[in-house]
């Protein structure tokens, strides 16, 4: 019985050396910053690899960005410089120690949110810490402007910096920010300042911005905050086939850029019932929200995606790729997407677009979706009875070039033969 009872002590002492104290359970960090899943990073390993820039200790030691490390230290000496000229009294020394000691007291928590613990000392990781939030600090403000333009050459530097796993805590960002930028933008919070970095890195265009908060977990999570709707969304699935913007279209479906800021990832289907003698008077419209499609568009879907499995947060963005891989099909749909100007495509092949779209969410978890209602909506108007006659006789005369000339030729032939009879009548009567 005592080696029983020794042995349950010795699984219980086990379980806890491995979860921790009920008290640590409770006052614990969920880590915020992961590695991609590798059933999501296999698929497209460069959509979270940095190209230039090292953020945190994730990617330290890559070789391929050590290059940028000496840069990196001119940024972070600019913002400094910069900043002692609205702090009289105080030396560069002086100052940085401030933040230092700001940022080493929260070194457990920082840690805290890293899922993969790294073998960096405390040091060495708040010295990555204040340089990595000056660097971004400072490109930001020499690099971006208020429109979302790069002004510099670094065109892959904004795009390492919305990385998965290339993040630091936004509170450290926040803490760097205080010490440095808010000392001459008093009135400028951080979310306000780095907004034109999420405008450069956005999906869909319209004017989109978080709040002014702060409690965010780093900058991808606070661009992933853009795409928030102001009140809560219930998820419906749908239960019928999902049409392609072709199919819909031929069915006389209107495609318009969406124009609801309640949610910038809305989708709204508006259906105008007609009697069946003015069914030609019916223009049901689909309003979406106007997607940029270029050469980084499938690198942000992946890391927000990536971000919405791994993290607390609701699939917005997950969902909405779900519901735009039903109606992309072809390259088809995507040319009529754009010709609805709900696409801009930059890659300048609908084909290389569709294939993106349609690949997007493969090997990612469907646990809501928030389109289910408005797609249903198309699904009943697809069904009716003229909408289906129209659908049938496009596929039938008019889904090839020759399949029209020969319908028009028909045309001609049974409108020259009416002629024909009708003169041939006449001279018979005469």
């Amino acid at each position: 019985m005592d080696t029983d009872s020794r042995d349950v002590n010795i699984v219980v002492q086990s379980l806890l050396d491995c979860v921790g104290e009920e008290s640590n359970i409770t006052n614990a960090i969920s880590p915020s910053i992961y590695m991609a899943p590798s059933t999501l990073r296999n698929l497209s390993p460069s959509s979270f690899q940095p190209r230039v820039v090292s953020i945190g200790p994730l990617h330290r030691a890559d070789e391929n960005l050590q290059l940028f490390e000496g840069r990196k230290a001119v940024y972070v000496q600019s913002l400094w410089r910069h900043s002692k000229v609205y702090q009289e009294g105080q030396t560069f020394t002086q100052m940085l120690t401030t933040c230092v000691k700001k940022v080493a007291g929260s070194i457990e928590k920082i840690k805290a949110c890293y899922a993969d613990k790294s073998s960096y000392s405390d040091i060495e990781l708040a010295t990555m810490m204040v340089m990595d939030a000056s660097f971004i600090l400072q490109f930001i403000c020499s690099g971006l402007d208020d429109s979302g333009s790069n002004k510099l050459r670094d065109s892959y530097v904004p795009y390492d910096l919305v990385l998965l796993e290339n993040q630091i805590p936004f509170f450290v960002l926040n803490d760097v920010f205080e010490c440095t930028i808010s000392k001459f933008e008093k009135d400028q919070s951080l979310t306000e300042f780095i907004r034109p970095l999420l405008k450069y890195t956005n999906l869909v265009e319209g004017k989109h911005k978080p709040g002014s908060h702060t409690n965010y977990d780093h900058v991808l999570g606070c661009l992933h905050q853009c795409y928030k709707p102001k009140s809560d969304i219930r998820s419906h699935f749908p239960r019928s086939t999902i049409h392609s913007a072709v199919e819909l279209d031929r069915a006389g479906v209107k495609f318009k850029p969406n124009e609801i800021v309640a949610w910038p990832l809305a989708m709204e289907a508006n259906l105008y019932r007609c009697s069946c003698i003015f069914w030609f008077l019916s223009k049901p419209t689909f309003r979406m929200p106007t997607l940029r499609i270029n050469h980084f568009t499938e690198l942000v879907f992946r890391n927000l995606i990536a971000y919405e499995q791994l993290s607390m947060v609701q699939p917005y963005v997950t969902s909405y790729a779900r519901a735009m891989d039903m109606l992309i099909d072809t390259h088809e749909d995507i040319a009529k997407l754009v010709s609805s100007k709900v696409i801009v495509n930059h890659l300048g092949s609908n084909e290389e677009a569709a294939t993106m779209i349609n690949k997007i969410c493969k090997e990612v978890v469907w646990e809501q979706f928030f389109y289910g209602k408005e797609l249903k909506k198309l699904d009943n108007h697809f069904n009716g009875y003229w909408p289906r006659k129209i659908v049938k006789l496009s596929r039938t005369y008019f889904n090839s070039p020759w399949n029209i000339i020969a319908l028009f030729a028909g045309i001609i032939l049974f409108v020259l033969a009416v002629v024909q009879t009708v003169f041939t009548v006449k001279s018979t009567g005469n």
